[in-house]
């Protein structure tokens, strides 16, 4: 299966492209959020330089969250209209905080996925690798970083892996050499691991008309909303 696969949920754009189990393709870049400026041209350059065209590829995965509502909704929005323009491709929502973990699935022990929602507050998804598959423990959710970390066991070698990894290293566990970070290259969000995903579990293909953002809590416009209706209940 060739598997195309856009990452923007977090401050990094990135693009991949796999055929089975070998990477043919990846580019990430450090954007700081502006994806909607070089997500299509990678993807074109992606295309390109693996000498493809869009009806060779099978599935178009796409980070679905948590992460940031505008760059989740871009790269949503890319896959939809890829679909829509080649009929023949199938897709699929693959969580931010699995890709991440599958950045790390040759280490060998417990992996935590981080990134930060708010202040002192995570997304957050706990998995186990045996060096070779991932297996979720709980669900993805967003929550207070003491809640998740102040009593973890760690008896146990821990990965962290995510934009919120080296904070919640410093911050819970700094003199643990049971717990350590994911390297440079795997911290933050890599296409690849999408392509990971979709080959670990092909039940997440799907089609456009079911792909959907997952934020894990409400947006700025829900919560404005939200607010606008209770001060209206109050007057």
């Amino acid at each position: 299966m060739r598997i195309l696969a856009i990452d923007t949920s977090g401050k990094v754009a990135s693009v991949a492209i796999c055929d089975s189990e070998k990477l043919l393709w990846e580019k990430s870049v450090y954007t700081k959020l502006t994806h909607s400026q070089v997500i299509l041209p990678m993807v074109e350059q992606a295309l390109s330089e693996s000498g493809f065209e869009l009806s060779d590829i099978d599935c178009a995965a796409v980070a679905n969250g948590p992460g940031s509502y505008t760059g989740l909704r871009i790269g949503i929005g890319a896959v939809k209209g890829m679909c829509e323009g080649c009929k023949s491709l199938k897709c699929a929502g693959i969580s931010t905080l699995l890709a991440l973990a599958y950045n790390c699935v040759s280490f060998k022990g417990r992996i935590i996925a981080v990134m930060r929602a708010r202040p002192n507050i995570s997304y957050v998804c706990i998995f186990e690798s045996d060096s070779r598959h991932i297996t979720r423990v709980g669900e993805d959710r967003v929550a207070k970083d003491s809640e998740v970390f102040a009593q973890l066991d760690v008896s146990a070698p821990v990965m962290l892996v995510g934009d919120n990894a080296e904070y919640i290293k410093q911050e819970y566990f700094a003199d643990c050499r049971n717990v350590i970070t994911a390297n440079a290259v795997n911290v933050l969000q890599r296409a690849s691991s999408l392509c990971l995903a979709v080959q670990a579990d092909e039940s997440l293909i799907t089609s456009a008309d079911k792909l959907e953002v997952s934020y894990l809590q409400a947006t700025k416009a829900e919560k404005d909303k939200a607010h606008s209706d209770k001060q209206e209940e109050v007057k």
